[in-house]
Parts: C-alpha cells; sequence; structure tokens
C-alpha cells in the first residue's frame, strides 16, 4: 500500500518536499486547460514532484456533474485532457481519470459510461479512469468502461470496492507543517502513475500466486501463511493488478 494526496493548489518545489517528507508517496493533480488556471498540472510542477521522488496521477475534472453529459461531454473533455497530457508530457501508458464528482445516481449510469467511452476515444495511448463514489466504481468496472478506479468515501455510505486502486478516505485536512489544505488517499497497485515501469504479465503472476497459495494452503503456521500473502501482493504489484488484504 502506497500513500498518497490529491489537492487542488498547485504544488511548489518546497511543498513537494515537505509531502514527500511526511512519507506520502504520490500525488494527485488536475489535468486540465489553461482556463482552470488555479488547479492546473504544469511542467514546472511535474519537475518539482519528480525532484521530491514522488509519482504523480492525473485526473481530469472541470465541473463536478459533468460526466452527467455523456458522449458529446466525454469526446471534449477527452479531446483537452490528451492536449495537456501530451503538452505537458505525460508519459504514454498512464492513466487520465475523469471525475463524477457527485452523489451520481443509477439514472445517470448510462449516460457516465458514454462519457467515459467518448473519452477513451480521443486520448490514444493512455488507460482511462474514473474518480467517484462506491456505487460509480461497481458500476464501472461492471460495465468495463475504464480500466482505473480511484473510488472516494464520500457519497459511499461506508463502502469500499475491491476494484479501487486508489482510495480517498480523508478530505479537507491539515498535515503538520503544511499550510494547505490537502485530501488523503492510499493506494493498492494498477494506478496508472506517471512513473510506467515494465510489468509481469498478469497472467504469469496469477500462477506463481496459484503456486503461492498452495503454498499457504499446506502450512498452519501464521508467520508463514503471512509470508506467503506478502509475497502474493509482490507479484500483484508487479503486474499492475491489486493487491488483497491478509485475512
Amino acid at each position: 500500500m502506497k500513500k498518497g494526496i490529491d489537492c487542488a493548489v498547485p504544488l511548489t518545489a518546497t511543498l513537494a518536499k515537505q509531502i514527500a517528507a511526511a512519507g506520502y508517496e504520490f500525488v494527485c493533480r488536475y489535468l486540465v486547460p489553461q482556463r482552470y488556471a488555479w488547479k492546473r498540472l504544469t511542467s514546472a510542477e511535474v519537475e518539482a514532484i519528480r525532484a521530491a521522488g514522488m509519482q504523480i496521477v492525473s485526473v481530469f475534472e472541470t465541473s463536478a456533474a459533468r460526466p452527467a453529459g455523456g458522449a458529446a461531454a466525454g469526446s471534449v473533455d477527452g479531446q483537452e485532457a490528451y492536449n495537456e497530457a501530451k503538452l505537458i508530457g505525460q508519459p504514454l501508458g498512464s492513466a487520465i481519470y475523469f471525475a463524477v464528482d457527485y452523489d451520481a445516481q443509477p439514472s445517470d449510469y448510462d449516460k457516465i459510461e458514454q462519457y467515459l467511452r467518448a473519452a477513451a476515444g480521443k486520448i490514444p495511448g493512455y488507460a482511462v479512469g474514473v474518480y467517484g463514489s462506491y456505487a460509480v466504481i461497481e458500476e464501472m468496472a461492471k460495465r468495463k468502461a475504464c480500466t482505473h478506479f480511484w473510488q472516494t468515501y464520500a457519497w459511499s455510505r461506508g463502502k469500499r470496492s475491491t476494484h479501487a486502486n486508489i482510495y480517498q478516505y480523508k478530505n479537507g485536512t491539515m498535515l503538520p507543517g503544511i499550510n494547505h489544505t490537502l485530501d488523503l488517499n492510499e493506494s493498492y497497485g494498477n494506478e496508472g502513475f506517471w512513473e510506467v515501469k515494465p510489468k509481469m504479465k498478469p497472467e504469469d503472476a496469477q500462477k506463481i500466486i496459484a503456486f503461492l497459495g498452495a503454498g499457504w494452503q499446506a502450512t498452519e503456521s501464521k508467520e508463514a501463511r503471512d509470508e506467503f500473502h506478502r509475497l502474493a501482493n509482490e507479484v500483484r504489484k508487479a503486474a499492475g493488478i491489486p493487491i488483497e488484504k491478509n485475512a
């Protein structure tokens, strides 16, 4: 598990170093056009975050309920996200999340799916993710509307999706020594970080995990079982698939 933050405030080099020093490993920031300059991720900020040793996650959001605009909105937003990604050098293969930042209802799900699929068509080379509530994550995963999932605790009514690659568990908090409001997150693999690294094939990972599972079944030792579980999660991380919590 990795610890991370998201915020609307662009990070200076000093602030990025402070966040990294507090133990955070990734930063989720807004990939939006110039008209949203107050929250926009820039090339200078990218360098500041990288210099602090943290990973980057891109998220596109102009207005909270924008995905309810369906395919027409998704096509426009996807193109704008793509333009920004290329402008600031986001690596191909990484993810762009699109935010569903409201308590979306079942009547919205078709439009949200259409939005995500249209956005996907405008960002060739990048993976598509969605940010939203438990219900949104579950529904979009079921529909295979995207490949990366960032769940917020907001509107989730205490539920956590097993599909979540990133989980936002607290909003509007202040960290010691940091004079900015941040949201806190944790992640479990396959986040779509900017730093794309070669991954083990998922099918190979599952074979190795099956062997480790046989070892887990063959022992009664809690210490040994914990180690088998740890090793299986390391394999999951290498393959970019979600880790599993220990029972």
